[in-house]
């Protein structure tokens, strides 16, 4: 197969998840599923449940004291969420 088709092929799935509205969807999957690489093991395991609606990431954590502690660093989980999606997928993180 040559470069070339290859290439017609990535672009064609490009236009055709942006077609559908589907790309978006993917970087937030995909934001989602990098919180543990991007945040660790250890916040990782005290995250209860993680969604985006609005451009929003709400995090459910079962720690009042690391709620905290990352309320203070949201503008850096931010932008180190959407270094890892490969896009801005979220423009802010609600801490509950």
């Amino acid at each position: 197969m040559s470069r070339h088709n290859e290439h017609s092929i990535k672009d064609a799935i490009q236009s055709l998840l942006k077609t559908y509205k589907l790309d978006d969807k993917l970087a937030e999957r995909k934001l989602i599923s990098s919180w543990e690489a991007v945040m660790g093991k250890m916040i990782a395991n005290h995250t209860k449940d993680l969604y985006i609606k609005n451009k929003q990431l709400f995090v459910t954590l079962d720690s009042s004291a690391l709620r905290n502690e990352l309320s203070m660093a949201r503008t850096k989980i931010i932008k180190m969420m959407n270094e890892a999606a490969g896009m801005e997928v979220i423009n802010d993180i609600i801490l509950r």
